[in-house]
Order: C-alpha cells, then structure tokens, then sequence
C-alpha cells in the first residue's frame, strides 16, 4: 500500500467535480493542484486516457475507500504519454479485468482488445509486445471472441481512430464492469485497476543533470604540473 506524501491542507477526495478546492477535490482536480496548474479534471499534467481512468475511478469507489485513491494522486502528475499510450493503456486495463467483468462488457473488451491487436499488427514490430499482450486476453475468452468477429471488426484501423472510438470505451466498460460484479471488494478492484492503467502510461523522465565542468587550474597550478 503506497503511503501519502501530500501536505497538510489538501483537499478531502470527494465524488464529481468542484468549484474550487474549498469545496473539495476529485482526483484530477487535485494532481491539477499539486503539478501548480489552473484548477480543472482535465489538467495538462496527465495523458487524457490515464485522467479519464482517474475521475471514473473517483466516482465509482466509495467514500471510505476514496481516501486510499490519495496515495496515488502524485503518481499521475507528469505522466503525459507518448504516442503509444492509447493504445497501451487501453489494452492493460481491459486485459486486467476481461475475466472478471459480466459476459456483456467482455464481449466489448474483446472487440476492443481485437482492434488494439490489429493495429499493433499494422503498425510494425514497436507495438509487437502490445499485440501479444492483447492476443494472451483474447485467448481467455474465446466466447467473447466469437461474438466480437461477427461484428466484422476488422475494418480499416489507425492510432487516431482507435484514441477517439476505442480505448476511452475500453476504459470505460472496464470501470463499469468491475462495479457490474458487485464483489464486496469493488474499491480494491478499482483501485488496482488504476494502478495498472499509472503503469501503462510513461513515467516523466528526470531532467539529465549537465556535467560538471572541470576547474581552470591557476597558473601556479599549471607551472608546477609542467615541472
């Protein structure tokens, strides 16, 4: 279990948007207050999938358990992305959950899960690992599958398509379908789920520190070297 590092003074997690940070935070509103943005659920700090994730999460767990969900807030400020994000992310998370959530939403993961391996495909050996990662789930639910590809959901696919249509769907029923369980233990579902979609998204990298550069040595130093 991650501990806190925030301090004093911050707001109280709470469900839905704010105002302002007197009346409370989500998720989002607050790592838009520690990365020292303008007040929003929709900071620049934090790739717009991995935010997406957060504020569903922050409604759908329970008052008691939203207070655990502020050890991660820190984790989000900075993580931005890259142009493989989307897609990881996306694949991650439904791979995660694709077991546990009602047949109805893991038909929808694996249609999702179909087109995140088509595109990987498509795109050349940098998202092989994700392919594989999204065949391995696929594999699990070979009824889900089935369903999926009568669809004929192997039409034409791009990176841009699959960020606007598919990945936020894939975010979104993985949510709902871990609440669609009704396990006694939705909140620690959620929470790992959050966790899985931080470890998907790039870490921001350290800025590199300069070299130092080496000390002019005085003339008395240069003359007595030469002796």
């Amino acid at each position: 279990m991650k501990s806190s590092t925030l301090p004093d003074g911050m707001p109280i997690l709470s469900r839905g948007r704010h105002r302002s940070p007197r009346r409370g935070a989500c998720f989002m509103e607050l790592a838009s207050l520690l990365a020292g943005e303008r007040w929003s659920d929709h900071p620049s700090c934090t790739h717009p999938l991995l935010g997406r994730l957060a504020r569903m999460v922050n409604d759908y767990t329970s008052d008691a358990g939203r207070r655990q969900l502020t050890a991660d807030v820190t984790a989000v400020v900075g993580r931005r992305g890259d142009e493989q994000t989307d897609v990881r992310l996306a694949v991650a998370v439904a791979a995660s959950t694709i077991l546990e959530v009602p047949d109805r939403t893991q038909r929808v993961l694996a249609a999702g899960l179909i087109r995140a391996e088509q595109l990987c495909t498509e795109s050349g050996p940098e998202l092989a690992g994700i392919g594989r990662e999204a065949r391995l789930a696929l594999d699990l639910v070979p009824a889900a599958v089935a369903w999926a590809e009568r669809l004929d959901v192997r039409s034409p696919i791009t990176a841009e398509i699959f960020a606007v249509r598919c990945a936020p769907t894939m975010v979104r029923c993985a949510v709902e379908g871990v609440m669609a369980t009704g396990a006694p233990d939705r909140d620690r579902r959620l929470r790992t789920l959050l966790d899985v979609g931080i470890n998907a998204c790039p870490a921001p990298s350290e800025t590199p520190v300069p070299a130092a550069r080496p000390a002019r040595r005085s003339r008395l130093q240069s003359s007595a070297a030469a002796r």
